[in-house]
């Protein structure tokens, strides 16, 4: 359900919708906000290794200080959503806004890797009150001409966070800013929220709150409790010795899954608010589509968490060495993007393809470059595959959301959309827990004080399951585009 939002000026009901002149300072404001998001999941990589020494935690710990962020995050985001329609989108913005601005205070000063994890779970359900208000504010705020402009801003302000965190987050570490060590990457969040909050009061124009919409309790629980039940054997498993019981978790987050399905087709016949549409659910080319997102997004964050674990605890590197390492996959996601806006809908299966072999090549590639190395790290090794990666996933990303959401009727698109970003998630937090077990698991014990060799062979293996989810994309895309074509 749209929300109209209501200039400052036109309050009455059967007032003309002027063309709100505060459009572009409100769209500065979002893109503030989002940008301290999505900085802050690029940020805390490069952040993990200082973190784990800083407060003893295991592997499994610091694997979780980014899982516990994606999971709930990934929880968040349709319900949240939905409560934009209810409460009105600023308000609900607003208190996500405020909400991620305290949750990073929390991470700074938090005294233990459990105290950590926690406030990470609290980041990203407020990160997922915020990030579905941008998009539908945005959309009613400027008038149809100036919408590709704004939202290819969003694009934008993703590319340059990608390449900002990890230069930014060894910088600050490598500061060591008052002996605060790792905490001031989640510090300066505070003062970046709270000129969000008092610009947003001012400049984002109230939303219309729409008190009889429908919230679907039973299929947020549904939705939950599968995805605790999926991730959290994922994660802990190796730590537990992989018990019976971790697997009667994995085997019920299917009955569980088949439950929420259900119930959504339910709650249709009803004629009842669900969280995620039954004719979504029934659409085979999103459900393919979504099932190949969920593999795409399963291995870039899985990936850089073992690399940044591989380079500064197995071969010493500082936190801003490894994000300088890593900085030509970031440089190569923006430039993607900027060509992708160039692009626009044209070549849409091809850039899809295309985008996910140039990411086998490029995994291929960093296997190669992991295994000639010897006992130091030779920096611009890694510059060409990593550049190439992030050229295949910024040509990826938008050819891939576009194929998915190109059958989906029109009165289910911001349903579809909200549907993929939680897939999106979902891979997210898969692959952390799936790459995070097969790197780890050829470390005896904790990875710290392992041999190098040890650190190579386990990068190497990881990045197999990189290799094997890009090719199955790739080959999932020309699938799609077939389909499509029929």
């Amino acid at each position: 359900m749209s929300e109209q939002i209501v200039p400052p000026s036109e309050t009455g009901p059967s007032a003309a919708a002027p063309l709100y002149e505060g459009r572009w300072v409100a769209m500065t404001v979002m893109l503030i906000a989002g940008f301290m998001n999505l900085i802050d999941v690029t940020i805390v990589n490069v952040a993990l290794p200082s973190l784990q020494r800083d407060l003893g935690a295991t592997d499994s710990g610091i694997e979780w200080v980014a899982a516990a962020y994606i999971l709930s995050f990934c929880i968040g985001l349709l319900p949240f959503g939905r409560l934009g329609d209810l409460m009105g989108r600023k308000n609900v913005f607003l208190c996500g806004v405020a909400g991620f601005t305290i949750a990073s205070a929390l991470c700074g000063i938090a005294p233990n890797i459990e105290m950590l994890i926690a406030a990470r779970a609290v980041q990203g359900l407020t990160a997922a009150l915020m990030t579905p208000q941008t998009l539908a504010i945005a959309q009613v705020i400027f008038p149809p001409h100036e919408r590709g402009t704004a939202f290819s801003l969003f694009g934008l302000t993703a590319g340059l966070a990608t390449v900002t965190g990890p230069v930014l987050g060894g910088f600050l570490i490598g500061a060591d800013i008052f002996g605060l060590d790792w905490r001031p990457i989640f510090l300066v969040n505070i003062p970046i929220g709270v000129i969000a909050i008092a610009a947003g009061l001012k400049f984002i124009p109230r939303g219309r709150v729409n008190p009889d919409v429908g919230f679907d309790v039973v299929g947020i629980l549904l939705a939950m409790t599968t995805m605790l039940l999926l991730v959290f054997p994922l994660v802990e498993g190796r730590n537990f010795g992989w018990p019976v019981w971790i697997f009667v978790m994995l085997a019920a987050s299917v009955p569980t899954g088949f439950a929420f399905h259900r119930w959504q087709k339910a709650r249709a016949r009803d004629d009842k608010p669900q969280l995620m549409p039954a004719s979504v659910l029934e659409n085979r080319q999103f459900l393919s589509g979504a099932m190949l997102t969920t593999l795409l997004f399963s291995s870039i964050p899985g990936l850089f968490l073992v690399l940044a674990v591989f380079l500064q605890i197995g071969f010493g590197l500082t936190p801003l060495q490894s994000g300088l390492t890593t900085m030509p996959f970031s440089v190569g996601v923006l430039t993607a993007s900027l060509v992708a806006n160039r692009l626009g809908g044209r070549f849409m299966v091809q850039r899809l393809i295309i985008g996910a072999l140039l990411l086998v090549l490029a995994m291929f590639g960093l296997r190669f470059v992991v295994g000639s190395l010897a006992d130091h790290i030779v920096g611009w090794h890694f510059i060409a595959p990593l550049f190439m990666a992030g050229i295949g996933l910024g040509t990826t990303i938008p050819a891939l959301f576009q194929t998915v959401l190109s059958d989906v009727e029109g009165r289910d698109a911001g349903s579809a959309s909200g549907s993929l970003q939680s897939f999106q998630q979902a891979g997210a937090a898969l692959g952390v827990a799936v790459m995070g077990q097969i790197f780890f698991s050829h470390f005896g014990g904790e990875a710290a004080g392992s041999p190098q060799p040890v650190f190579i062979e386990a990068l190497r293996t990881a990045l197999i399951y990189s290799v094997v989810a890009f090719t199955v994309v790739a080959l999932g895309g020309a699938v799609l585009g077939y389909r499509a074509r029929r």
